[in-house]
């Protein structure tokens, strides 16, 4: 279990990107940051969180995958205040890395979600489904699925993130802390 206290050490996203990116990094991240767009509908759930969650997110300013996908982190956290992101580096984090292998393999990025209070709630990642459809149907010769791949990746973290939302607030522990 990845403890909580790493979301202490962990960075925000221009901090993250300056200490572990290079300028041609950042802006890739800000590129894609800039291309998330949400939805009015997805706006509105996110205004609808009510629990604090740290989410900490293992990745590499370097990777295309955390350049495709981290920046929408930071458009949830925008919509919803209570979504409190940070980012560890794989590499400078081995511990982490280690703790957080997908299928054997140091992959990026990981999110872990953590409670108000520092209880994990959830881990997800490397890659979404929609992702992951697009590269068998590549890697098996056929046509990828259609559509903005960028709003499908959108939506399927938002999933969990709403996931993660749900399971905090039906929580019997959190009622008890924080009745209605």
């Amino acid at each position: 279990m990845l403890p909580f206290d790493s979301f202490a050490e962990a960075l925000p996203y221009d901090a993250f990107l300056t200490q572990f990116g290079t300028p041609a990094d950042k802006a890739a991240w800000d590129k894609v940051r800039a291309a998330v767009t949400l939805t009015p509908d997805q706006t509105a759930l996110l205004g609808t969180f009510v629990r604090t969650t740290h989410v900490v997110v293992l990745a590499g300013a370097w990777c295309g995958d955390c350049v495709n996908q981290c920046p929408i982190f930071e458009r949830f956290a925008e919509a919803a205040p209570v979504l409190k992101v940070r980012y560890l580096d794989r590499d400078a984090y081995p511990v982490v890395q280690e703790e957080l292998k997908i299928n054997g393999g140091n992959r990026v990025p990981v999110v872990v979600f953590y409670s108000e209070d520092g209880f994990e709630v959830a881990r997800y990642g490397e890659r979404t489904l929609a992702t992951y459809r697009r590269l068998l149907a590549d890697d098996i010769g056929r046509p990828g699925p259609a559509g903005d791949r960028l709003a499908a990746v959108t939506q399927e973290w938002l999933d969990e993130f709403e996931r993660v939302q749900c399971v905090l607030r039906l929580s019997p522990r959190l009622k008890r802390l924080h009745p209605a």
